[in-house]
């Protein structure tokens, strides 16, 4: 059987369907990246906010479309629409033969042998369950660089939030398999290495008793041929001092760092049942800029909560142009059925939720031209992913870009550049996300 993978919402879910892909690939199964060939489809599906549950919804409705005129055999779904809506999807879909819990997809090889015999025999493992020994990947995200995720689930019970009921507690991956995988992922050529979890930061806790994140930064450190480690989702009162100290010292991580803080204000902040206070993250902010004066910080807020207030959204607004975050996304709040704040009264309408929103990226994009502005004429160490023929510059990141979230680099140069190589680049013109520049010189390895 040919088999088509459709990997949707988050960089997490996007890790375990690299290792389905692994599994599927070892097994002998062919895997193929056109639908016209498919003769099986594996939807990796996605429910965090509204807007992912109907592109999950979309995605697997136009494939049984497809499988209803005979042009596929099969339909596997799994992730988190497929844990929390199984018995909607079994009702309203009946095209979908198998459903794999989010934390089964371990069992992809399983649900391939009964399509073949033509059984149906859904799986949903506890969401206590860790798929073990999986450090095997097929990398999609290109040839430099790839996630690595260091744990599964969350415990913080956001109000907003609908995670831990569909992934589980925080399960951290143990240290050697994530060592492991990071040396597979450096000898198929990867050169930078985004960690993941839903929070990073509480790395270890739950299997070592302690936070070790700082421990297993050193040891990834010490991997030949990885040159970048960047932390996304650190929440800030997770942020240890041991922390910032090995990300000042060691050359190998980037000073970028996604502390997602969701609003400045704490009355906001108390009923999203956020663990941290206006004061803990402008003490955090401080304590990470004094130690790395270069630091990049993304965040993430979310607007229109309910029981927002004009008043709240302006302090906000305040926060945003006071703390001058280098990256910064914002989304509107997204009314999560079994959430404690989808009861909440005084929900705020959605005009005004996308106002506000408008608001504060509009202020957003003038915080981050002024920042770009004076990124010029300066040097960066830029990592190139590929080339623009019509406009003859290549493209890349510098340690202040995340794939997929952040601006790019774009750079000129006369002699031809391999992508997946390191180039210095001093900055001539700056946007309001991307910057533009010249070659220095190549960096050998």
């Amino acid at each position: 059987m040919k088999i088509l993978f459709v990997s949707l919402g988050c960089d997490k879910n996007l890790v375990d369907t690299e290792k389905m892909l692994a599994l599927v690939q070892e097994q002998g199964y062919e895997i193929t990246n056109e639908e016209e060939e498919a003769e099986v489809v594996v939807v990796n599906t996605c429910c965090f906010i509204q807007d992912a549950k109907e592109e999950s919804i979309v995605t697997i409705l136009e494939y049984a479309k497809k499988k209803e005129e005979g042009l596929l055999k099969g339909i596997i779904i799994t992730g988190c629409l497929a844990q929390r809506y199984k018995e909607e999807v079994q009702a309203e879909i009946p095209e979908v033969d198998i459903i794999l819990g989010s934390a089964s997809y371990d069992s992809i090889l399983e649900a391939l042998e009964c399509l073949e015999k033509n059984e149906k025999k859904n799986k949903y493992d506890s969401l206590e369950y860790l798929p073990k020994n999986l450090t095997k990947r097929i990398v999609t995200t290109g040839t430099s660089m790839a996630y690595l995720k260091i744990a599964e689930g969350c415990n913080k019970r956001c109000t907003y939030c609908i995670i831990p009921s569909i992934r589980g507690n925080y399960r951290s991956v143990p240290m050697e398999e994530v060592l492991e995988e990071a040396k597979q992922l450096a000898q198929k050529g990867i050169k930078e290495l985004v960690l993941v979890a839903q929070e990073v930061t509480l790395y270890g806790k739950d299997i070592y008793k302690e936070k070790v994140l700082p421990k297993l930064l050193k040891e990834l450190c010490e991997i030949d041929g990885i040159e970048w480690i960047r932390l996304l989702y650190c929440y800030p009162e997770e942020i240890t001092d041991e922390l910032i100290e090995v990300m000042k010292e060691e050359e190998k991580i980037c000073h970028y760092i996604d502390m997602p803080i969701q609003h400045s204000e704490d009355t906001i902040l108390k009923k999203m049942g956020r663990r941290t206070t206006k004061a803990q993250i402008k003490e955090v902010i401080g304590k990470l800029r004094e130690a790395m004066p270069d630091i990049c910080i993304r965040t993430t807020l979310i607007t229109g909560f309910p029981g927002e207030t004009k008043e709240e959204h302006e302090a906000l607004m305040e926060f945003v142009d006071e703390m001058e975050f280098d990256r910064l996304g914002v989304f509107t709040y997204s009314m999560e059925e079994d959430t404690k704040a989808a009861e909440f009264e005084n929900q705020v309408p959605e005009e005004i939720k996308e106002q506000r929103k408008e608001e504060i990226m509009q202020l957003q994009q003038e915080v981050s031209y002024d920042l770009n502005q004076s990124m010029i004429g300066k040097e960066l160490k830029v990592l190139i992913e590929g080339y623009l023929f019509d406009e003859d510059v290549y493209v890349g990141r510098s340690y202040k870009d995340a794939p997929n979230v952040d601006g790019y680099v774009f750079v000129s140069s006369e002699e031809e550049i391999i992508s997946g190589s390191f180039v210095k680049v001093k900055i001539k013109e700056a946007e309001e996300y991307d910057l533009i520049g010249d070659v220095v010189y190549e960096f050998t390895e």
